[in-house]
């Protein structure tokens, strides 16, 4: 089985401010905006191999995204065969806590996407209580960006790995996906993940750098965290089939040197792991 933990599904450009864009075609390679429409089609022509997806929108007034949830619930009804949504809260926004007893309760969303960074919150806040009983007691999955952003007014620090940290330990019970690794913060991610059974990292959007990436799997096999790293593509930034062949790439990279392999039987497990099961799905 292959499980795609981290696809994003909205309405393009609508769901994005006009300066979300700009910054977007800014930061782009060669300077040019990235396509960044979604079709359950398109993803599925690079995602022969992919078995069951999670999908999610995400909320983020300060960056300019906004995805509604019944947006993302429909899509996931029209495809349930292989989709499963998550719901998204904005928690610096009024009503939040009203739009995550909805999206869960009455659209049927599994599991919480949150944007810290790009909301500009910290998880570890106290206001944020709420939320984190709320997936305690219905045991919702909890995915959060972590890592970088080229959006100017998102900031950083509410990014870090640090935070999920006091998170854990306050509510172990919930289960907490980083996604991206957190890269670049990939050392505070691995103890992180390695610290509490219940948080781990996708690997989302991390193959188009691959020596950054090499170097992050070497410290998760350095610390023994292979089996907290959960399989993800971030579309339509990126593929199924393109991180699937990206992470099989790397060790091509150390043809005729004396730099240490990562362990390919640790990538294929990492392909395939049920990560359903570990998020109680």
């Amino acid at each position: 089985m292959i499980v795609d933990v981290h696809s994003h599904v909205w309405k393009y450009p609508g769901d994005f401010t006009d300066e979300f864009r700009r910054q977007a075609r800014f930061a782009a390679r060669a300077g040019q905006e990235l396509d960044l429409s979604v079709s359950y089609e398109a993803y599925r022509q690079g995602a022969k191999s992919c078995d069951r997806t999670i999908i999610f929108g995400g909320k983020a007034r300060l960056s300019g995204v906004w995805v509604g949830d019944e947006y993302v619930a429909q899509y996931a009804k029209d495809h349930a065969d292989t989709c499963i949504g998550f719901l998204s809260v904005d928690p610096t926004q009024p009503g939040w806590e009203k739009e995550l007893e909805h999206g869960h309760q009455q659209l049927g969303l599994k599991g919480i996407k949150l944007l810290p960074m790009y909301a500009g919150f910290y998880p570890h806040d106290e206001k944020l209580d709420p939320l984190w009983r709320y997936a305690t007691a219905h045991r919702l999955p909890v995915l959060l960006h972590t890592g970088t952003t080229f959006v100017a007014q998102a900031p950083l620090d509410c990014t870090l790995p640090r935070h999920l940290d006091v998170v854990a330990t306050r509510f172990p019970q919930v289960k907490i996906i980083m996604a991206h690794l957190s890269h670049p913060y990939e050392g505070e991610c691995a103890v992180v993940i390695r610290k509490h059974p219940n948080v781990y990292a996708d690997v989302s959007a991390l193959h188009y750098r691959p020596f950054q990436l090499y170097h992050s799997l070497m410290l998760v096999q350095e610390y023994g965290v292979w089996h907290k790293l959960l399989f993800g593509s971030d579309y339509p930034f990126t593929t199924i089939d393109a991180s699937i062949q990206g992470l099989f790439d790397l060790n091509k990279m150390l043809d005729g040197t004396a730099l240490p392999r990562l362990r390919e039987k640790e990538i294929a497990a990492l392909i395939h792991r049920d990560s359903l099961d570990l998020l109680g799905l």
